[in-house]
């Protein structure tokens, strides 16, 4: 009946929870019910997109976690060593950082036996993953709403506006001087999203202005608009560590620096209920460690 009930509070569905113990889904139901009757009150909240532990659900996972997880431990050290890395842990993120970031720095735990399944994608269906048992960490842009996951700030990213050399030298300000809005109005802008979601927030916070343009092109992937402005096809913002390497080549350069730049902050999520698996709190250490380090410009 407990394990029923963290397995229901770490994953944050019924049947994720039996999946995962190898019983139906009716079993899972039946034993929460037997074990809100013995505490007394409800310890879920039912929705679309699954359950939402109470404050005592909460407060019963933190308490277990102990014990449990001292089983957990114990039981791992009477299996062979290779046992924590039977299972892969399923690390989601968006693209450019896993990408960019996370695959050059998996080398040693790759090399020391770890298995890693990478799965990019938009931060809302990675939670959703996440929530129903299908990934273990998400690298996630925005903190998800409620309390059915445990969201750790990992790190900041800073955006910078580029754009080539050619392109920089025919602004009216030059690549010298501060940039003003109106000085960028005729040049062509590379976008992630027809609603310019990067670009928009750039202009907001640097030039206190609103943007209202239309892209001149539209392409889901950083990466992507980071090597049509260093082929001269517009202006675009970029997060500094998808561009670190050609900002220093003088592939692009970096329109209107300023020292109070756009950030986004990226979290780390995983599922609530106790201390990690020693093998996922070896790609946890990595996401904070080097992974961290890289994004926001660490040497």
């Amino acid at each position: 009946m407990w394990r029923t009930f963290l397995a229901v509070h770490m994953t944050g569905s019924l049947s994720a929870a039996a999946r995962s113990m190898g019983i139906t889904q009716p079993a899972v139901s039946a034993q929460l019910q037997s074990l809100e009757r013995l505490v007394g009150e409800r310890l879920f909240d039912r929705g679309a997109r699954g359950v939402t532990p109470t404050p005592r659900a909460d407060e019963l996972a933190t308490r277990l976690a102990v014990p449990f997880g001292a089983l957990a431990d114990a039981l791992a050290g009477a299996r062979p060593a290779e046992a924590p890395h039977e299972q892969p842990v399923r690390l989601g993120g968006a693209s450019e950082v896993l990408g960019e970031v996370v695959a050059p720095v998996v080398g040693p735990l790759i090399a020391d036996g770890l298995r890693l399944q990478i799965v990019p994608g938009l931060t809302d269906a990675l939670v959703d993953a996440l929530r129903s048992g299908s990934l273990d960490l998400v690298i996630a842009s925005q903190r998800p709403r409620g309390r059915a996951l445990v969201a750790a700030p990992l790190v900041d990213e800073t955006f910078v506006l580029v754009a080539s050399p050619a392109m920089a030298a025919g602004l009216p300000a030059g690549r010298a001087s501060a940039l003003r809005a109106a000085d960028l109005s005729r040049v062509p802008l590379l976008a992630y999203a027809h609603d310019l979601p990067v670009l928009r927030r750039y202009w907001r916070h640097v030039f206190g202005d609103r943007l209202e343009r239309e892209p001149a092109l539209i392409f889901p992937d950083l990466r992507a608009l980071r090597d049509a402005a260093i082929g001269g096809a517009g202006v675009t913002a970029l997060p500094s560590y998808l561009c670190r390497a050609a900002l220093d080549s003088g592939a692009l350069v970096e329109l209107n620096p300023t020292d109070d730049p756009p950030i986004n902050t990226l979290y780390l999520l995983r599922r609530p209920g106790g201390r990690a698996l020693p093998h996922v709190q070896r790609v946890i250490d990595m996401l904070r460690g080097p992974v961290a380090a890289s994004v926001a410009g660490d040497r």
